[in-house]
């Protein structure tokens, strides 16, 4: 193996800006269980925070620690309330095109809902999560 033995420099570095990395990735058809075509900017973003809030955390090993959601069925209503939003903010923020999240939480019956805005490096987008369940 032959080494370098003259100083190595670098005369420029281009700096990319996160938005301006491509996201592009497969499209996830969830009623039919397929993939199906490309999606990209806002669309896969969307996909990405929906596969992370319905994915367990800590029970597939093909993903980190820090990848899911850890469910909230079973707990009491004032937890819930309190933890919910964290618990969003938490697995959402690992995507680092999202900058920033917003939630907020109703109750209907024994079902908690969550109001879910998202600030990405293409704009807002606004979803709902629903944890069934809760007392």
């Amino acid at each position: 193996m032959v080494l370098p033995s003259e100083n190595i420099t670098i005369e420029e570095a281009e700096v990319v800006e996160p938005s301006a990395i491509p996201s592009k990735t497969y499209r996830l058809d969830f009623e039919n269980g397929q993939c199906s075509g490309m999606v990209d900017g806002v669309e896969a973003i969307k996909q990405s925070i929906f596969k992370m809030l319905s994915t367990d955390r800590f029970k597939y090993l093909i993903y980190s620690d820090n990848y899911g959601f850890e469910n909230l069925i079973g707990k009491e209503r004032l937890f819930v309330q309190a933890e919910l939003p964290r618990r969003i903010k938490e697995a959402v923020l690992q995507d680092e095109r999202v900058t920033d999240v917003d939630v907020t939480v109703q109750f209907s019956g024994d079902s908690a809902v969550a109001k879910i805005v998202c600030y990405t490096v293409y704009g807002k987008i606004e979803l709902p999560k629903e944890v069934n369940g809760v007392v």
